[in-house]
């Protein structure tokens, strides 16, 4: 397994513990950690951020469940896939990163928590500079 492959590996893991954060914060008692961070996001800390709602707690579960899912076909991708075809999988993964950021930011913006872009950018680079490091290395 090439290093670019471990990088890749490491962010789908991030990405699956994260998308199970996520989906265990519709669970009232095990939401702290996402209400803590939904309120540092949408500024200023105050407490405000409850995330009890049950359409708050769908759009977790409904959330995490797609991370989780992303997660697993990444980590799936950057296998025996990427062996095969390196170009085509980092094509994917770019692609669906890239699309996922832009939406991401625009709908945070749009809701008033802009911070979200600090760590949606530190997320794109988790898995970007494996698959960069890869492309620098390759002969021209």
């Amino acid at each position: 397994m090439t290093t670019e492959q471990k990088g890749l590996r490491f962010a789908a893991g991030v990405t699956l513990l994260s998308g199970l954060a996520l989906a265990l914060s519709a669970l009232l008692a095990l939401n702290l950690p996402m209400r803590l961070l939904a309120d540092l996001l949408v500024w200023p800390l105050d407490n405000a951020q409850t995330l009890i709602a049950a359409e708050t707690r769908l759009n977790l579960a409904i959330s995490g469940g797609v991370m989780v899912g992303w997660g697993v076909m990444i980590w799936q991708l950057a296998g025996a896939p990427m062996d095969a075809a390196p170009q085509a999988v980092r094509t994917i993964i770019q692609t669906s990163l890239l699309g996922c950021f832009v939406f991401d930011g625009l709908a945070s913006v749009s809701a008033g928590a802009a911070l979200n872009i600090v760590p949606n950018t530190l997320y794109l680079a988790l898995f970007m500079v494996p698959i960069w490091r890869a492309r620098t290395a390759l002969p021209a």
